[in-house]
């Protein structure tokens, strides 16, 4: 069981056996939204069945349980929300079942005909039961697809807090299409595990003045509002505090980058103490032997920038850079296959390069290129990108024709169900735009923030073209 987050609901006669299930779950680390009810005075059992259903269509919750006196009405309830596969189980037999035949997400549950521990065990197989087998994703699919005619749940202004845009429905509408599609994509079931957030990733310079040895307070501001992320920093850093050093990932992916300038930025990580350097292939082994001995770590770029290289020579890339000493990759995706609506090449592409990164001990970083998506393909790509198992999606590569936005930002978050972390890349230039990104739901910055000392005087700036991307 995870972390995901499970709604619970009940009616007045199930309340005493929801409370139940609710201290269990908690006990066992799972995230609980109780809808309701909160006491045992008499109430409407499809009030809260349908707020435990809505929970789950809108993405609010991964998982629903619902508790009546039988059952069979919360579970008719449920299954008039769009995007519910409801199902009732009376064993352990049928719970399974509804998992890997029907793929239900909401459970119910008679409390009338159950005890305490064999609702504990019902529940135990809904929440670890995957449905993998091709034959049983078709029929789901075709169940999905009797949805299309029917008026979905009500939008909060919560749902729409990035703006105008649905995001709840958008990833519904991409989740679908590749859950209609099962040919699409080939293997697919298995959640990504949550990726704890203190990897790091690469960026690069706009020239802000928000420098981690000119503005240390800024940095630290950021930093502490990631909850311990990273920022990035490019060539010629001058002195960085020793509580901020330890955040930062040093970049130089510059094409016209010598051997000297790259033995300069192994030089400033090692001096200050900097969590990674960021470097193209062809150096990983040069700063791996410079870096020997510091803590700083190796990140290098796979099939960038632009993600057209076959995928199994990305792969033998990122085996290569491992072996060379990189700990952390970061690939493009096969962007024109996105385009062209090839999702299985797409999957195939980043699950190749993740089970290279993940054999050799690195984690694996997606770069989408937002501004060649529309939100669809954006939607798409993060949900691939979960299913194939990386550790995070991110916005850039730097070397495009744009950067991160906060609605990419927050649409990425939620493709991705908050269970991958999210880099926002390129286009943030200052503490405000970084605290915009973060509030929308970035765990990294890629932002000038601990970035090359170009300010020479009194933080007045100086023309350069800081790290190269990213």
């Amino acid at each position: 069981m995870t972390s995901k987050r499970v709604a619970l609901a009940s009616d007045h006669g199930g309340f005493p056996l929801k409370e139940a299930l609710k201290a269990w779950l908690q006990g066992k680390g799972v995230e609980v939204l109780d809808v309701g009810t909160h006491s045992k005075d008499a109430c409407d059992y499809p009030v809260f069945a349908r707020a435990a259903a809505e929970a789950v269509a809108t993405g609010k919750a991964w998982r629903g349980v619902v508790v009546d006196g039988a059952g069979i009405g919360s579970c008719m309830v449920a299954n008039k929300v769009k995007g519910v596969r409801a199902g009732m189980a009376f064993n352990v037999a049928t719970a399974n079942n509804a998992r890997e035949h029907n793929d239900a997400n909401v459970l119910t549950l008679g409390s009338g005909y159950l005890s305490e521990d064999e609702a504990k065990a019902i529940v135990d197989v809904f929440l670890t039961v995957e449905c993998t087998a091709d034959r049983h994703k078709k029929r789901v699919a075709m169940i999905d697809a009797l949805d299309g005619s029917r008026e979905g749940p009500a939008r909060s202004a919560s749902s729409m807090a990035s703006g105008s845009a649905d995001f709840e429905s958008l990833v519904q509408k991409i989740s679908h299409v590749l859950a209609a599609n099962p040919s699409l994509v080939a293997g697919l079931g298995a959640p990504a595990a949550a990726v704890p957030h203190a990897a790091g990733s690469c960026g690069s310079c706009h020239d802000c003045g928000h420098c981690a040895s000119k503005r240390a307070d800024d940095v630290r501001s950021i930093i502490a509002s990631q909850g311990g992320g990273r920022v990035s920093s490019s060539l010629g850093v001058g002195a960085v505090p020793k509580d901020i050093a330890k955040f930062i990932d040093h970049t130089l992916l510059k094409a016209e980058a010598t051997y000297a300038e790259i033995d300069k930025l192994c030089d400033e990580a090692a001096q200050y103490g900097f969590a990674s350097v960021c470097v193209n292939p062809m150096h990983v082994a040069r700063c791996a032997a410079r870096l020997r001995g510091s803590s700083s770590l190796v990140c290098t770029v796979i099939g960038f920038p632009l993600g057209a290289t076959p995928r199994e020579v990305k792969a033998l890339e990122a085996r290569r850079a491992i072996r060379d000493g990189a700990r952390e990759v970061d690939m493009v995706i096969a962007i024109g296959a996105l385009k062209s609506g090839d999702h299985k090449y797409v999957y195939e592409d980043i699950r190749t390069v993740a089970e290279a990164a993940h054999d050799g001990g690195a984690i694996l970083k997606v770069i989408i290129e937002t501004a060649l998506l529309t939100d669809e393909e954006k939607v798409a790509a993060c949900v691939l990108s979960k299913k194939a198992r990386a550790d995070f999606v991110k916005t850039s590569t730097g070397f495009s024709k744009g950067g991160a936005t906060t609605h990419d930002v927050a649409l990425m978050a939620r493709a991705v169900d908050f269970q991958l972390g999210v880099k926002a890349s390129g286009g943030v230039k200052g503490a405000d735009d970084a605290k915009a990104m973060i509030a929308a739901g970035a765990t990294r910055i890629g932002a000038s923030v601990g970035v090359k000392i170009v300010k020479e005087t009194k933080g007045i700036a100086v023309a350069g073209s800081g790290g190269g991307g990213y």
